[in-house]
């Protein structure tokens, strides 16, 4: 069998093709610094608002990466709630949302903390805070005394996929992952994300939760590159998306004797797509708060702003006025009165299909 990349001498000694890298480097951290600079165009509400969609989306991610389904409702309550973000419907979370939030919160606004063994453990108990992964017991807050191999397959027929570090080399494979983790080196934050991320993964230090904490990392080190806590994309919620080639690539780098372009480049291309994944999605809360700064100071009643923000956020199907009747419990005279008021405000239009009903939708702007 191949050699694992532990099993070189110096291994931590990572190379890689810097041309490559480099062009891909450029790329991401254009991206990076027009999506910030998009954001501070708007308003703190919608600034908030795309830092608590982004933050939803890796905590869910992150863990369904791992076979484990959060309900998105309870993750963005508990991300509003410890950030003090006042949003409506706010729900009831447990225990594994908990964890998961205040380990991603941790690891993103405490970004220029340093990383410590202590840290991490706690960032383990929190993951896990029966101290069992499923029904199996395991050791928490501490790193693993038993040796680590991934396996996949039925009982009897089980494939192996990886061999993790042995364990009585685990503690001191950590002190130097730390030691590095925390000085500052002459590479960009963004490949040091990817390269600790690699890292982490290698070693395996813990019983379970090592996917979940090696992405952790990245998102530190991903705020570091942007000196900012404020995240508006999900390296995760991407990683979900190209899961199959995530596995495939590290799963290839395991037995690599130290060149790692692959990988780096693999996660370049992913964090390149996550971020304009988030500016496509991002334009729909750009364009609703643009709608808003133009109609600051025009007089508008509740029932016409629940409205126009349905319709700003994609209501399903035509806006009639007996949906809009409905919708916001009036009679169809006063929806109507409501309707006619936009059209001459210029913010509504009838529809051109014509036909008995008549549909409105919003005038562009």
């Amino acid at each position: 069998m191949a050699k694992y990349i532990y099993q070189y001498e110096n291994w931590t000694t990572f190379t890689w093709q810097e041309t490559d890298v480099n062009l891909l480097l450029g790329e991401v951290r254009h991206l990076q610094g027009k999506l910030l600079g998009q954001m501070k165009t708007v308003g703190f509400n919608t600034q908030e608002e795309a830092s608590l969609r982004a933050l939803t989306l890796d905590v869910v991610s992150t863990s369904e990466i791992e076979g484990e389904k959060l309900d998105y409702a309870q993750v963005r309550s508990s991300i509003a709630r410890k950030l003090g973000i006042n949003i409506a419907g706010l729900v009831p979370s447990n225990r594994n949302v908990e964890g998961v939030v205040e380990m991603m919160l941790d690891a993103t606004r405490q970004f220029q903390q340093p990383l410590t063994n202590k840290r991490l453990f706690a960032w383990h108990a929190a993951l896990f805070p029966t101290g069992y992964s499923g029904m199996v017991k395991i050791e928490t807050g501490r790193y693993r005394s038993e040796e680590m191999q991934i396996v996949s397959g039925a009982m009897g027929k089980e494939k192996i996929h990886y061999v993790a570090l042995p364990a009585k080399e685990v503690k001191a494979a950590m002190n130097k992952f730390l030691v590095w983790f925390n000085n500052s080196q002459p590479i960009d934050p963004v490949i040091k994300s990817a390269i600790a991320h690699f890292w982490f993964i290698i070693i395996h230090p813990f019983d379970d939760g090592n996917g979940r904490i090696a992405r952790a990392l990245s998102d530190l080190l991903l705020a570091k590159s942007e000196a900012t806590s404020e995240r508006y994309y999900s390296i995760s919620s991407q990683i979900l998306a190209e899961r199959k080639q995530y596995y495939a690539v590290l799963q290839s780098m395991q037995h690599s004797s130290g060149d790692i372009s692959e990988w780096i480049n693999w996660f370049l291309h992913c964090l390149k797509n996550a971020l304009l994944s988030s500016e496509k999605s991002l334009q729909n809360i750009w364009r609703k708060a643009t709608f808003w700064q133009i109609h600051e100071t025009t007089a508008l009643n509740d029932r016409q702003r629940y409205m126009l923000n349905k319709l700003l956020d994609g209501l399903e199907g035509k806006l009639k006025s007996s949906n809009w009747a409905k919708m916001t419990k009036c009679s169809s005279d006063t929806a109507l009165r409501d309707i006619k008021d936009l059209i001459e405000k210029g913010i509504l239009q009838q529809e051109n299909e014509g036909g008995r009903n008549t549909n409105y939708e919003l005038r562009d702007f």
